[in-house]
């Protein structure tokens, strides 16, 4: 099967070589070229990643670099808000622009997986271990098979760790994007609670606030 991307590629090198400072912030940050790059061209772009040529300061020959996309693109029409997304991720790593600022506290609805999974593991943890009551039936069930003290603490230290660190991350996120002190606790102990679901969340609004700051050229 055809390349979508690869298709294009000419076009779409012709159509980047009007933004020569975005090939530079590529090539600088995600070729992880050192020197000073006084220019840099698109030779190449596919699914799988882009060919990015670029003369520095100290060696006035082009030299070459591979820059691979991470996931590769599922078709072309995911180009425009890769190469966009790319650019705000390294102009914020290089210092060319500041972090956009998180103002709000957003709970995504994705969190019913994992308060399910929490309350499931409250409940088997939790049951009476003597008592008849039909509704206490499924946990002895489970503790009888799968549900083993080891395994329950198992799982208990892996939430607590896992959740632990997805937490410090939240605030190291709250203080480069300049949260309130109220959005960055709500953050960070939501986040502790149900983890990946409100970090995937901040993390997806922090990559919309940094193209939306791009499209209005600040």
């Amino acid at each position: 099967m055809s390349d979508p991307v690869a298709a294009k590629s000419g076009f779409l090198c012709m159509y980047m070589s009007n933004h020569p400072d975005t090939l530079v912030s590529y090539a600088k940050h995600f070729g992880h070229v050192k020197d000073h790059i006084l220019s840099a061209k698109m030779l190449a772009i596919d699914t799988n990643g882009m060919d990015l040529s670029y003369i520095t300061k100290s060696n006035s020959s082009a030299q070459s670099v591979r820059v691979p996309f991470d996931p590769p693109l599922a078709g072309y029409e995911e180009v425009k808000p890769r190469l966009m997304g790319m650019k705000a991720d390294a102009d914020e790593a290089l210092g060319t622009v500041k972090a956009p600022q998180i103002t709000s506290f957003h709970l995504p609805f994705g969190i019913w997986q994992t308060t399910s999974l929490i309350l499931l593991l409250c409940y088997v943890t939790f049951t009476p271990a003597h008592d008849p009551a039909p509704y206490w039936g499924p946990a002895h069930l489970l503790r009888g098979t799968i549900a083993v003290p080891l395994i329950r603490s198992l799982s208990w230290a892996f939430v607590v760790l896992m959740h632990g660190g997805e937490a410090v991350y939240a605030a190291l996120l709250a203080k480069k994007h300049r949260m309130p002190w109220n959005v960055a606790i709500s953050y960070v102990l939501g986040i502790f609670v149900w983890g990946y679901p409100v970090l995937f969340d901040v993390r997806r609004r922090i990559q919309a606030a940094r193209i939306d700051s791009i499209m209005k050229g600040n």
